[in-house]
């Protein structure tokens, strides 16, 4: 599967006003996107960063480099950036290194159009930038936004909001890293963007800045892979275990390896006990839960049953339907 990322942040500017975490913001995303969580291989990524003049990143660099991120028909292609953003009354910009004022910029119309126009099958924009949230809506659409298939935009505020810094870093960049480190992971251990989004929103209150997300897509794309919670086989026997979603295990001492005296004379159970120990890990997960008891360990030492919770009643059916 080809994936290319083009990762730009400039902390340098000339005449703008330097900005200090949006490279290190950059190096972050270039170290989680590029390889899975195991070390294999993920995107083939292009880092362009500013940090003085010499490095200085200029608007036809970064057009240039946008037209080539979106030139390839290839599986996804991802471009995420830090740096000062601006709004006028002709839309919204990306400012590079040596802009004097905001609309000097890269338009974010210029940038949706490269992406719209993409033979790429996902194109996803990623924008830590102050006002970044008017990307997909352009001006002459009001508040419309126009997006292609396979489209999806997430960005750190709203058209109207500053994106905001903390420990030197961005605060919708550090969730948005750590998401792709696993906070955002599924049961499969995918992390889709809509994933991430929901990630970086129930971290944010709604007196602080807020990511905006836009998408239109069939179906959401896996942008890093991390070690699932429950290995695929195990997480399988969901419906071995559980005949029907409704369906109730009952339990009794017999399911726990090491009861206490006095236990009514059942001995542990060694099918049982390893029964017992995936519905245990089942249970930690949200799959399981025990019905009468708190715990699971009460509900066999007091021969309850056990059942699907609406989440792993979701999972049987995948599972049934072959979607896993």
């Amino acid at each position: 599967m080809s994936k290319k990322a083009l990762i730009v942040g400039i902390n340098y500017y000339a005449e703008a006003g330097n900005l200090h975490g949006c490279v290190n913001d950059a190096h972050a995303v270039h170290q989680v996107l590029s390889r899975h969580m195991d070390g294999s291989k993920n995107f083939d990524v292009k880092m362009s960063t500013a940090v003085d003049a010499a490095s200085a990143v200029s608007r036809r660099q970064l057009k240039d480099d946008l037209i080539e991120l979106f030139a390839d028909p290839c599986e996804i292609a991802v471009f995420y950036f830090a740096g000062h953003g601006s709004v006028e009354d002709t839309g919204g910009y990306l400012v590079t290194s040596e802009c004097k004022d905001g609309d000097d910029g890269l338009p974010l119309e210029d940038v949706l159009k490269f992406a719209n126009d993409s033979k790429a099958k996902n194109k996803i924009l990623i924008l830590d930038s102050c006002y970044s949230g008017s990307a997909g809506n352009p001006t002459s659409l009001g508040d419309k936004a126009l997006l292609s298939e396979g489209m999806t935009i997430l960005t750190a505020s709203s058209k109207d909001q500053y994106a905001s810094e903390q420990n030197g870093s961005g605060v919708f960049t550090t969730l948005f890293v750590d998401a792709l480190n696993g906070g955002a992971a599924n049961l499969m251990g995918e992390i889709t963007p809509g994933s991430i989004y929901a990630h970086i929103d129930q971290s944010l209150s709604l007196w602080e800045q807020r990511p905006i997300f836009k998408t239109n897509v069939r179906a959401f794309t896996s942008l890093r892979k991390v070690p699932p919670p429950i290995a695929l086989a195990d997480l399988q026997k969901i419906t071995e275990l559980f005949e029907s979603p409704s369906f109730e295990i009952q339990l009794d001492p017999s399911f726990e390896p090491q009861p206490p005296a006095p236990n009514h004379g059942i001995q542990p159970d060694p099918i049982n006990n390893v029964k017992f120990a995936l519905l245990q890990k089942m249970n930690r997960l949200n799959l399981v839960k025990p019905v009468g008891e708190e715990h699971m360990y009460f509900a066999a030492m007091n021969s309850k049953t056990c059942k699907l919770t609406v989440l792993g009643e979701h999972y049987w059916n995948l599972l049934k339907k072959q979607r896993i």
